[in-house]
């Protein structure tokens, strides 16, 4: 995975990107996050840690920590790797040097940990569209799955767990909850920021009559059909079943032709949460540079 992330290369539009990204981040960070104690993870859960403790600012915490952990990610995980992390890993504690005057929109935990998620999910939704990160612990957890054979996910989990661990000797309880909240938040809005708001669902069709259906789906609904070659466990019985991918709202019309067509045709409806082609709003986000390795 990290070979294939090294193709990419960043655009103009990736920059901008970035450094969008990165001031949202840190406003949320300012106006949300440290006023309340929300740990969501990460060097900037660490450095809401340390300030509370020791009254470091996080700036320049979040520097004395991601530079050294940008070496090792330069001599760990090579120059491709490091180039994408040095930006966003330097403009977020930049930031925040600027916005230390912020006056915080809540003292509400709850409603701190809710925008404080959105806002943080959207600037880092935005950075990880760039193909870039914000450095911090992202970088253990590539480390982690490099050297230590350890999966992307369980990575994470032990990284950000860890840093919700010093949360809960450092604060209450309950506060540790409100930043559970938010870190789940976080996690949703990236999701929707990387994969956008429209819903796609991959629906196959098993009939008796797959050629009337496949002609509804061509000329009615205007949409692609695949044929695949299934054999029925019951009878071991060759059929054809139809793939067909559409846009979530189509899925009632498309069900009412084929049950028009079949009433005991067997359909299947699965999520799709990204498909790029012919006649869907999701394109390619990836330029390629073969020379880069």
């Amino acid at each position: 995975m990290l070979k294939m992330a090294r193709r990419f290369t960043l655009s103009a539009m990736d920059y901008v990107y970035i450094v969008i990204g990165c001031l949202i981040t840190a406003v949320a960070f300012q106006v949300f996050l440290l006023p309340n104690d929300i740990v969501s993870g990460g060097i900037t859960g660490l450095s809401i840690i340390a300030n509370n403790l020791y009254g470091w600012t996080p700036a320049i915490f979040q520097y004395a920590v991601n530079i050294p952990l940008l070496i090792l990610c330069f001599v760990l995980l090579g120059k491709a790797a490091g180039y994408k992390t040095i930006l966003g890993s330097m403009l977020l504690p930049f930031y925040l040097f600027f916005l230390g005057d912020l006056t915080p929109l809540t003292t509400d935990p709850l409603l701190a940990a809710l925008f404080g998620g959105i806002f943080t999910g959207l600037g880092l939704g935005i950075v990880f569209r760039a193909k870039a990160t914000t450095g911090g612990t992202s970088i253990i957890v590539q480390i982690l799955y490099q050297y230590a054979r350890l999966q992307f996910g369980l990575s994470t989990v032990l990284v950000d767990g860890t840093v919700i661990f010093l949360a809960l000797i450092v604060f209450d309880p309950e506060t540790v909850m409100y930043s559970l909240i938010s870190l789940f938040i976080i996690s949703r809005t990236i999701d929707l920021v990387q994969l956008g708001f429209n819903r796609n669902k991959n629906i196959f069709i098993i009939s008796d009559n797959p050629k009337e259906i496949r002609e509804e789906v061509l000329h009615t609904l205007q949409r692609g059909v695949t044929n695949l070659g299934v054999r029925g466990g019951y009878g071991n019985t060759e059929k054809d079943m139809l793939m067909v991918v559409i846009q979530e709202r189509e899925f009632t019309l498309l069900k009412e032709a084929v049950l028009e067509v079949d009433p005991d045709a067997f359909v299947v409806a699965m999520s799709a949460s990204e498909v790029l082609g012919r006649g869907f709003s999701l394109h390619k986000q990836f330029n390629t540079d073969d020379t880069i390795r």
